[in-house]
């Protein structure tokens, strides 16, 4: 996927720079937001970064949805989900400062994709093919909250996610992952083409069996958004009527011990078993049923990709500094428990580039050591 290929060798070249390569330890959660921002940008909008969107618009977009996400938490406000406190005036105007600085950037983005169009610049996207389709009925504000979807969707998960992959293979027993992740990316891709041919698809079972144990060990919607049911339910002696709403705890569903052995332990090798692999729902982190991520499958490839990149081109080692080094348990990695969306606590690691000449011929530039 081209995007995706892009979007990381920006990622990796900004890494490399800002870290005075490999001299200095890094937060990577900056490059891998903007990673993420630029993937949902270019499938959206056919737009990146640099394209008429600067850098204070970049923090904007970051900040603004940072606190949409904390206000539609389920557990940060009540008069959402307890229908008897709405009798009381709200007592913030924060919701609404927002959703209207959101409004101000969603609609900006859409004006310029038109304007490509209207200038036959634009590139492909998912809203300009619906713009184009002579039998498409959506207005801009239905466009709008399609693109919403798929600009906000992934800002929050994917970064996340790599970050604190990134976290734990920079730990002791991060290591031992990271020598045989490696070992197994050898094998896979034998001709030292991990770099170029991992993008084609998840075939090193390990880093795939990583990457699920990281979006299950920390994860990312610890409560799901709630849904409604549209008829009753017959649970056991009991009727769950129509109209119910739900929520599921996909954290507790991610560390039961009734379907995961030793759920506290970050273990890669428990998505090695067949049986967890290949049978139900290997995690909670996309949700579940019908409304599941729909995104999930382009989430996966996102992260498969990043890990065997930074695995390949780098040696992740703990931070110089006792303080700068992550926090690993995930009951207490997120500094906003009540957010939707779980923000890690900054944090820095160190890489090591493993092999100078590759690299460089991998992000298609000479990097000054």
């Amino acid at each position: 996927m081209p995007i995706l290929d892009l979007g990381l060798i920006e990622s990796f070249k900004e890494l490399l720079a800002e870290s005075d390569y490999g001299e200095l330890d890094i937060d990577p959660i900056l490059y891998f937001q903007r990673f993420a921002l630029n993937t949902s940008l270019t499938l959206g909008y056919g737009i990146r970064l640099g394209e008429g969107i600067n850098h204070d618009d970049l923090d904007e977009v970051f900040h603004v949805e940072r606190i949409l996400s904390d206000i539609r938490s389920t557990s940060n406000n009540w008069q959402d989900y307890i229908p008897l406190m709405r009798l009381w005036p709200s007592r913030s105007n924060l919701a609404t400062e927002y959703r209207d600085r959101r409004a101000k950037y969603m609609g900006s983005l859409l004006e310029m994709l038109k304007e490509n169009i209207a200038q036959g610049t634009d590139k492909p996207c998912i809203t300009g093919n619906v713009l184009k389709d002579p039998e498409s009925k959506l207005n801009d504000a239905e466009l709008n909250s399609m693109c919403l979807s798929i600009v906000s969707a992934g800002l929050d998960n994917i970064p996340s996610n790599i970050i604190m992959g990134m976290a734990y293979l920079s730990s002791p027993h991060g290591q031992e992952i990271q020598d045989r992740a490696y070992d197994e990316i050898q094998k896979i891709y034998p001709d030292g083409d991990a770099w170029s041919r991992c993008v084609e698809g998840d075939n090193v079972p390990y880093v795939v069996a990583f990457m699920k144990e990281t979006l299950r060990f920390y994860t990312t919607i610890p409560v799901c958004l709630p849904r409604q049911s549209i008829k009753d339910i017959h649970y056991e002696k009991a009727v769950i009527p129509a109209g119910t709403t739900f929520y599921m705890n996909a954290f507790a569903a991610d560390h039961d011990p009734n379907h995961f052995s030793s759920p506290d332990t970050f273990s890669p090798d428990r998505y090695l078993d067949t049986a967890l692999s290949t049978s139900g729902t290997p995690h909670y982190a996309y949700g579940a049923g019908s409304r599941a991520c729909i995104g999930a499958h382009l989430a996966n490839r996102e992260l498969y990709t990043a890990f065997v990149r930074l695995i390949v081109a780098f040696r992740l080692v703990p931070a110089k500094e006792e303080n700068d080094r992550p926090v690993l348990d995930p009951k207490k990695c997120n500094r906003k428990p009540n957010g939707l969306t779980m923000d890690p606590w900054p944090f820095k690691v160190g890489l090591r580039v493993r092999d100078k000449g590759m690299l460089e011929k991998w992000i298609g530039e000479d990097i000054v050591g």
